[in-house]
């Protein structure tokens, strides 16, 4: 019997075109293997939504395709089901399939769903909502609030609108319980990381794992505008974690304090409770996974 798979679709996600999509599905996915659908999504959480009705019927996939946000809404609706997610990357930034090494190419995306190669991983749990690579309290927060306002998309998009907002930010106060021992101090970012980066290779967590039961607490501590350039290094060779001004803790379960409510999961801006228990939720996600 033939596994089923339902490609759900952001038509407005990054800067790709999705109108060949349907031709390359039908010309490079495995159909002696596979049946499938596409379904358009048409409004916010409408992905989450369809992903939700394709797990309860018993699909073997369900692929979002699209940005982060896609993924995040397809993802988190698929937490606990036997529903394998699949990404075929047309966002702005692709920080989970980037981290997962799924190609960028959708051809090459719907291979790496030929091939099968899968994985159980790890999810994160805050207070009751889920995200599957990284969230965030700090800058990246602001950040993901005002391009989700932007219609001008693509890394661009994101290097314009940063060097605009940095140097007006404030950075916020928060108060980190890790196992009893408590930790106040302000901070740029404040940044849980169950996978690498956020995307476009800005690495902010490099040691992240997404199987192995843990998650990463990344802070970085304010900093004077010298100290930029080789910020920006650091994070594009996967060395943050080597900068006096960044501390990277492992973890399973926190309570965090926030002076701030602004937050991002996955790329998706929330307005969140100031105290926050956040805990890891080990193999958790079936997902489809590139070659590594």
């Amino acid at each position: 019997m033939k596994e089923k798979i339902s490609f759900i679709v952001n038509p407005f996600s990054g800067v790709s075109k999705k109108e060949n999509l349907p031709q390359l599905i039908e010309e490079h996915l495995d159909h002696e293997r596979f049946d499938y659908d596409i379904t358009y999504t048409e409004y916010s959480q409408h992905a989450k939504e369809l992903a939700k009705v394709a797990a309860e019927k018993g699909v073997n996939i369900v692929c979002a395709v699209g940005g982060d946000g896609s993924v995040h809404e397809v993802g988190t609706a698929l937490i606990g089901t036997k529903s394998k997610l699949a990404i075929i990357p047309s966002g702005s930034g692709n920080g989970l399939a980037r981290h997962l090494h799924i190609p960028l190419n959708p051809v090459e995306a719907i291979k790496c769903i030929n091939d099968s190669n899968s994985i159980v991983m790890d999810t994160v749990l805050v207070n009751d909502k889920s995200f599957l690579g990284v969230g965030g309290y700090g800058f990246d927060a602001l950040i993901a609030q005002k391009f989700a306002k932007r219609h001008k998309r693509g890394l661009r998009g994101y290097i314009s609108l940063i060097m605009r907002e940095f140097f007006k930010y404030n950075p916020i106060n928060v108060s980190i319980d890790l196992d009893g021992k408590v930790k106040t101090l302000p901070v740029v970012l404040c940044t849980v990381a169950n996978s690498s980066q956020f995307g476009n290779g800005f690495v902010v967590s490099p040691k992240s794992d997404v199987t192995d039961g843990e998650i990463e607490l990344c802070i970085l501590k304010p900093f004077s505008i010298w100290h930029i350039p080789m910020l920006v290094y650091r994070f594009f060779r996967k060395s943050s974690h080597k900068s006096r001004f960044s501390e990277v803790i492992p973890f399973k379960k926190a309570k965090i304090k926030l002076s701030e409510k602004l937050a991002h999961y996955d790329g998706e801006p929330i307005e969140v409770k100031k105290e926050l228990n956040i805990s890891v939720v080990p193999h958790s996600l079936n997902i489809v996974i590139g070659k590594q």
